[in-house]
């Protein structure tokens, strides 16, 4: 295996890795402790200045303890391990869960939850939606919800002035305990929606690059064909022509006499695949030329025929522009194509239209159509809600479920973008849905192939 073949084998198993949720729990342990230790500072400045400056009596001995139990445990984490390692979601949930409990001991002894402070319980579980897994942020959740339960009956009175006595109604207390829980859950949720669709999102697009880096790796085999192809035209030559003079200069009875006539057949076999080679069919993903937008389309559309649907390519009359077949519009276009052999019914058409300031492709299928609901998120990374369509009174009793584009059409969406298209779905007046590319003038039908970079 080649060190290319190595990385992009490396890089497909790291992103199918990262299709999974497990991806998301893995936390480093430098990031927790210095989160501690910003936790550890605020926690004895308050303290600190509670105490010697505002006056006020609290067991400033057992405070301390608890906030020294932080900070050993700081310094023998960061002792034991490298802060680059990697936690596990187990030991992430873990720490985050002592957080939790050490700053409900430290509230427990100045107040419970009328102290300000008790805001602060909102932090773990926010940290824990953004990274780790919904069932860690669940227990975690869980935990906080008892703390601050707990929290509300028993504590410590709140430290005040010695000669006053500081009493918050009970009804304010219940709103305390409430706005706690509702804002602990309302940011956790925030917190794992907006993770979740970056972790989506990075995802996809690395699903994106991968497919194109095969294609690329594809247009490399065909140049090194070609080049191969080319090296072994002269020995080969060679062999044709001593295997042409052996079988003429021998009788047609000799013992081998058969033999030299296959291996000049043979020599000429091998002379048409090195022909061949070194003339990789345009077809090939990956080949970059310049063609008739029409005959992109026909060559795009040749793959999926024979699927008993019809495959209908419609151009506008007169002379259609001459493209570049770059890898991204390839697989992008094939990748529309295919999601709507996935639904059309019958027929499936590639509608092709062009003036002076636009290229417009149309991809048309007679299947069901885009539902309303995910008509705004078309283009999003795994959305599939496009019911799939059914040709038999069979296949309508069985249809109990939604599929539609996902994936594949986000890779597509990206990849054409890529070439400066603009790319838009909706459904189509007469019934199913429609994919309309846009390239600006000069983007696909320039002088130069598109830029991979734009």
């Amino acid at each position: 295996m080649t060190n290319s073949d190595a990385a992009i084998s490396s890089r497909g198993s790291r992103n199918t890795e990262m299709m999974f949720p497990t991806a998301r729990g893995r936390v480093r342990l430098g990031t927790l402790n210095n989160l501690r230790w910003m936790a550890v500072i605020g926690q004895s400045t308050a303290l600190i200045l509670v105490y010697f400056g505002l006056g006020y009596a609290l067991p400033l001995t057992l405070c301390a303890t608890a906030i020294g139990a932080s900070a050993i445990l700081n310094l023998a984490l960061s002792v034991a391990y490298p802060a680059t390692r990697r936690l596990h979601a187990r030991e992430a949930t873990a720490f985050l869960a002592y957080d939790i409990l050490q700053l409900a001991a430290l509230l427990y002894l100045t107040g419970g939850v009328t102290n300000p402070f008790s805001l602060l319980f909102v932090a773990p579980v926010v940290i824990s939606a953004a990274t780790l897994e919904l069932a860690d942020t669940l227990l975690l959740a869980t935990i906080a919800f008892v703390a601050i339960s707990f929290l509300v009956e028993f504590h410590r009175p709140l430290p005040w002035r010695p000669d006053e006595v500081f009493t918050l109604p009970p009804m304010y207390v219940f709103g305390i305990w409430a706005s706690l829980i509702a804002g602990m859950g309302f940011t956790s949720i925030y917190a794992y929606r907006t993770a979740s669709e970056s972790t989506r999102m990075a995802d996809a697009l690395s699903a994106t690059q991968l497919a194109l880096a095969r294609a690329d790796r594809l247009a490399a085999l065909g140049a090194l064909a070609a080049a191969a192809a080319h090296e072994l035209g002269t020995p080969l030559g060679t062999i044709a022509v001593v295997a042409h003079e052996l079988a003429r200069e021998t009788p047609p009875d000799a013992p081998h006499a058969e033999d030299f006539l296959l291996l000049r057949a043979e020599a000429e076999r091998c002379r048409k695949i090195l022909t061949r080679l070194a003339q990789p069919d345009d077809a090939v993903i990956g080949a970059t030329n310049h063609l008739p937008l029409g005959a992109l389309l026909d060559d795009i559309a040749e793959p999926h025929r024979g699927l008993d649907l019809e495959i209908v390519i419609e151009a506008q009359a007169g002379t259609a522009p001459k493209v570049w077949r770059v890898p991204e519009v390839s697989y992008g276009l094939n990748n529309l194509v295919e999601n709507a052999t996935d639904f059309a019914v019958e027929k499936i058409r590639l509608v092709a239209r062009w003036d002076a300031k636009s290229i417009t492709v149309d991809v048309i299928d007679d299947g069901p159509g885009f539902s309303p609901e995910i008509l705004e998120r078309i283009g999003d990374p795994y959305v599939t809600s496009r019911p799939r369509a059914k040709t038999t009174v069979k296949d309508l009793a069985e249809r109990d479920h939604q599929e539609g584009m996902g994936l594949g059409f986000f890779i597509a969406k990206t990849l054409l973008e890529q070439t400066g298209a603009s790319v838009s779905a909706r459904n189509a007046p007469d019934g199913g849905a429609l994919v309309r590319v846009v390239w600006p003038k000069g983007a696909i039908d320039g002088e130069t192939a598109p830029n991979k970079e734009a």
